[in-house]
């Protein structure tokens, strides 16, 4: 292709996914549908005006990084000491019960081969932190204790969804289980909790001491970017996804991480509001391409919709992917008002769900039909989800609150009030 078409093919993509993810907001949807929408729209879906080239996938590429980067920017695990055991059989249960039923129906019933049927459980399992948190803001009820319990649930759910895709990637390429290399994976996984917070405390002490002396600007987005592409590089050296180094990068970078980084930047809240402010443009630039090119690499043309394979397929997959998440709630505890609130925050897939499906049908193991099959059931979670909460705390938002002890109601006072201090600093 030469480069002016490319710029050309670009440009529509950006300003495609812009305007179908502004819809998608007008409709009360989270704006990931729209990015996607646009990608049908443009591939050989419907208008065929772009195809899935290797240069759209090398952004795209660079897009799921940054995305797994912006996932574990926004992982809690303060959240996660605080909500307890409650958030942990939140997560255990909702992550197990979709897995272990995705993978049986679809090897028992659909005559699936293992490693596919296993992919499908995993694609099932995690939630969409990033969609989560944005809903639960929207709404202003982020510091409630059943938000409390879903958040650190949703933080429990990524981490088990990213250590299960490095597995699955792992056999997926490997032809098989191999556990030698599982074991390797697992390692590299570890030896990221021990070294990335080291290497994101030294790379913050850089850019503080160097970002007041400098007089060329984009210092901290250059100095973050390439900690990310560093680790993404040495995760590939090992076997593990790309994704997963920026998952990594992203967590050590959290302002609420535990260790050394986080403790730094929540004593600094104007050096953490940097980093916010300066990176997230660059991670909205390329997000919505990785998005679009999920529905460029979908040609739903080629699928037999008259088969009852795919609606079949379609709806099983769906009904274990709610259900799975509202039996892991009902373990919670509290009152029913509040189980059926962290069971409705738990259903959306989003993008990690996306990322699932993606890295199947690019590994080889997801066909055309399971592929589309998986994304509809990513759809149909993340659209539904915003428009259950916001009518059920509408509904409910008494009853919820009428469970809440008077512990919950000034830890939520005081939450709030730290906030509006960050902010107005």
């Amino acid at each position: 292709m030469e480069v002016h078409s490319f710029f050309l093919h670009l440009l529509i993509i950006l300003l495609t996914a812009r305007v179908f993810a502004e819809l998608a907001t007008r409709l009360q949807s989270p704006s990931v549908l729209g990015e996607l929408v646009a990608g049908v729209v443009l591939g050989p879906s419907l208008l065929g005006w772009i195809e899935p080239y290797e240069a759209i996938k090398l952004l795209a590429e660079i897009g799921i990084i940054l995305l797994l980067f912006e996932v574990g920017l926004e992982t809690n695990l303060m959240r996660l000491a605080r909500s307890g055991g409650q958030s942990l059989l939140v997560a255990i249960g909702g992550f197990v019960l979709p897995f272990v039923f995705g993978a049986v129906l679809s090897y028992s019933v659909f005559g699936l081969s293992m490693l596919v049927s296993l992919f499908i459980g995993g694609t099932l399992t995690a939630t969409s932190i990033g969609i989560t948190i944005r809903i639960l803001n929207d709404l202003n009820v982020q510091q409630r204790r059943e938000c409390q319990v879903v958040l650190g649930a949703a933080v429990i759910d990524d981490i088990l969804g990213v250590l299960l895709l490095a597995l699955l990637y792992e056999f997926a390429i490997g032809g098989g289980i191999s556990f030698a290399n599982s074991g390797k994976v697992f390692l590299f996984i570890v030896a990221f909790f021990f070294v990335a917070p080291i290497a994101a405390k030294l790379i913050s002490v850089v850019i503080k001491r160097v970002e007041g002396s400098t007089g060329v600007p984009g210092l901290i987005p250059t100095m973050i970017v390439s900690l990310v592409l560093l680790f993404a590089w040495l995760a590939h050296e090992v076997g593990a996804p790309e994704l997963l180094g920026g998952f990594a990068a992203g967590l050590a970078l959290s302002r609420r991480f535990f260790l050394p980084l986080g403790v730094a930047l929540h004593a600094d809240p104007k050096f953490a509001h940097r980093i916010d402010a300066q990176m997230r443009p660059i991670i909205h630039l390329f997000t919505p391409i990785f998005f679009v090119m999920v529905g460029l690499s979908l040609n739903l043309r080629e699928i037999d919709w008259t088969s009852p394979y795919v609606w079949v397929f379609s709806l099983v997959m769906f009904a274990v992917a709610v259900a799975g998440k509202f039996i892991g709630a009902f373990l919670s505890g509290g009152s029913w008002y509040s189980r059926f609130a962290i069971g409705i925050a738990m259903i959306p897939r989003g993008e990690v769900g996306i990322i699932f499906a993606e890295l199947g049908r690019e590994s080889g193991v997801f066909n055309n039909e399971i592929y589309a099959g998986m994304i509809i059931v990513i759809t149909l979670t993340t659209f539904i989800a915003p428009l259950l909460l916001k009518s059920y705390y509408a509904r409910f938002d008494q009853e919820l609150h009428a469970g809440d002890s008077p512990q919950d109601i000034a830890d939520e006072l005081e939450e709030r009030k730290k906030q509006n201090e960050a902010g107005s600093s």
